[in-house]
């Protein structure tokens, strides 16, 4: 299939892991040439989420089969300006913790723009940076991510082809998505030191990574769109060793996968049929039985309709499909079935599915809720200093342990007098947030109808770094859902699927939750349902639904006060994602409604509200795959 739309090279893969695998061989391949030759291998490095597991493929790498670092340079894109090289999200720190430090690339070798440069002293150092690039016969291989904005490196809108290491001004954008590793946008410094645009254009080869749907509009731009200098991605199109790493869901805009009809011949499925339909109601605004002959033939989709002479039978059996996903559950007419929900944070049973919980309970199913992870970073310390303040008035009024009660207190009080953004909470302040997030999980669920006794803590190891960064999933942490697995012995179970979460949490969740349900399924007298919703971030396209439970207005009512139970994500949270400013619950809301409202336009009943489900496993059309091999 021919592709007019994208500019540049693009490896699109299965998950994040096989795409950073596969940049990490390229490394490897390089390194072992270079040396070889006799030469030194230069790279650089970009640093947080997306990169992470291609540093940790290359220490596996090393560790494991012998990869050699001595003969390599490093030069980093980016640091933030003025910071220290110990803070929490400096990027020395960052490198040193995730990759210097566990590979043997000589010290110094290592170069990253400092941070603690002078004012009157950072353009020097920038020439200098640009200089020593220079004298190692510049970068054989580039990694690069890309911003909301589309900056690459801290180029953002307005760095020209040409700009060179700098001093740069965040745009308001990038502080906010720098908001959650800083614990605050306040606390993210307003400027950072990064290689240009010109700088990195200079690199012999270059791997763009983007991994997660909410990178997908911005990757379709700097792909398929026109270079411009509100993009600074797009110059890449002009490199001639530029491609794109990209999992399935950062690439779920571009047209190969949201549209390949437009590109020619398609490998027609039941799948791929009915997103074709639902894209062409969607854009005549038209319901699905409504469609005609001529609409299809006028819209690229003339290979659909010769295929099925006619529109009127792919009408109906898209129509008639996506009538069957309407229902209150699966199965609810048999007998009573223990159904167990996965929920990474403390609050996402709740915003994702208070409706369908609720009436699980009502319908007389036995319901049990398993929060994955503590969620304790997400707790405020003022709310910490209020809690700790409310149980020393209690223990005094009641005269209950007051002289432990006060030594805690002094505690607390002085230490979140003395800590600085980011820093990690002391065990006891760590205790009382932990304590914040269970009590407010236990009010929402009982709220829902749950019983306090089926509401499970498993407090995931990798989950408590005390950072924003977490470690990676280790044994523990599948132990922990097996657990939950063989003591509940669920018949269906819900877990999140959505892979847009910033932090990663619940990708992580649910590798673990996969892995366990693997191990149990072997034992298991009967496999249970895997039913998955989508976080607080993006719904699940229409043509994957597989089951949508209609709310009610006073249904919908009723999440919202369940939602409303976690009173320390009230208002204001502390990680609400850098795309979204409205509150959980008015996201819950909005986004239950649009999905009534999308099934009203196809031409299907008006309801209020619809919370989705897709079932494992997930179904993907036979020309995806065929995309994901090309």
């Amino acid at each position: 299939m021919s592709n007019r739309f994208e500019k540049l090279p693009v490896k699109i893969y299965e998950d994040n892991a096989r795409a950073s695998s596969a940049v990490a061989a390229r490394i490897a391949d390089l390194i072992r040439r270079r040396s070889a030759e006799g030469k030194k291998a230069v790279l650089g490095l970009a640093t947080g989420h997306t990169p992470i597991n291609v540093y940790r493929e290359l220490i596996r790498l090393h560790k494991n089969e012998g990869l050699d670092f001595s003969n390599v340079i490093t030069f980093n894109l980016d640091e933030y300006w003025p910071i220290q090289p110990d803070a929490f999200q400096s990027y020395h720190r960052w490198m040193n913790e995730n990759f210097f430090g566990h590979v043997n690339i000589p010290k110094g070798e290592i170069n990253i723009p400092a941070g603690t440069v002078g004012p009157d002293k950072v353009e020097s150092f920038c020439r200098q940076y640009e200089e020593n690039i220079r004298r190692c016969g510049g970068i054989d291989f580039q990694i690069l991510g890309i911003g909301r904005t589309g900056h690459i490196g801290f180029n953002e809108p307005g760095s020209g082809r040409e700009s060179r290491t700098r001093l740069v001004y965040l745009d308001a954008v990038t502080r906010k998505d720098a908001a959650g590793d800083f614990f605050g946008e306040e606390n993210v410094p307003a400027q950072a030191i990064s290689m240009g645009v010109g700088s990195i254009l200079e690199g012999r080869e270059i791997a763009l990574l983007a991994f997660g749907e909410h990178k997908a509009p911005i990757v379709q731009r700097a792909i398929e769109g026109e270079i411009s200098s509100s993009v600074a991605a797009t110059f890449l199109q002009s490199h001639p060793a530029c491609t794109f790493y990209l999992d399935e869901a950062a690439a779920a805009c571009l047209a190969r996968m949201a549209t390949p009809w437009l590109l020619g011949s398609c490998v027609w499925d039941e799948l791929l049929e009915r997103k074709a339909v639902i894209w062409l109601s969607q854009k005549l605004s038209r319901p699905i039985l409504k469609l005609t002959d001529e609409d299809y033939a006028e819209n690229g989709l003339a290979e659909l309709i010769h295929n099925r002479r006619g529109c009127y039978q792919l009408n109906i059996d898209a129509f008639k499909r996506l009538m069957n996903t309407i229902t209150g559950w699966p199965g609810g007419k048999e007998k009573p079935k223990k159904v167990l929900i996965l929920s990474p944070h403390p609050d996402d049973d709740v915003i994702c599915m208070a409706g369908t919980m609720s009436r699980f309970v009502k319908q007389g199913h036995e319901v049990h809720v398993a929060y994955m992870v503590s969620g304790f970073l997400s707790v405020f310390d003022y709310d910490v200093d209020r809690f700790a303040d409310f149980v020393r008035q209690f223990n005094d009024i009641f005269g209950l342990t007051p002289k432990q009660t006060r030594s805690i207190e002094e505690h607390i009080e002085k230490f979140l007098r003395n800590k600085s953004p980011g820093d990690i909470d002391s065990p006891e302040v760590q205790a009382v947030k932990i304590l914040i997030r269970r009590t407010e999980a236990v009010a929402a669920a009982k709220f829902c109808g749950v019983s306090e006794a089926n509401c499970h803590f498993l407090n995931m190891p990798f989950y408590n770094t005390g950072k924003v960064q977490k470690l990676p999933i280790v044994r523990q942490d599948v132990h922990a859902v097996e657990k939950i697995l063989d003591e509940v012995k669920p018949d269906i179970i819900f877990a999140a699927g959505d892979m847009s979460d910033p932090h990663g949490t619940h990708r992580m969740c649910l590798a673990a939750a996969m892995q366990a349900l693997e191990q149990y399924n072997k034992s298991a007298a009967r496999k249970p349902e895997l039913w998955l919703y989508r976080g607080a971030w993006q719904e699940w396209p229409v043509e994957q639904i597989d089951m949508a439970v209609p709310l009610a207005p006073d249904e919908l009512s009723q999440k919202r006060r369940a939602i409303f139970r976690h009173q320390s994500q009230k208002d204001t949270a502390m990680f609400p994602g850098p795309y979204d400013n409205r509150e959980f619950w008015q996201r819950a809301e909005d986004r239950n409604m649009a999905s009534a409202k999308l099934y009203d336009t196809l031409g299907l009943p008006e309801y209020h509200a619809i919370e989705a489900f897709a079932r494992w496993p997930i179904k993907r059309s036979a020309d995806s795959r065929k995309q994901l091999l090309s």
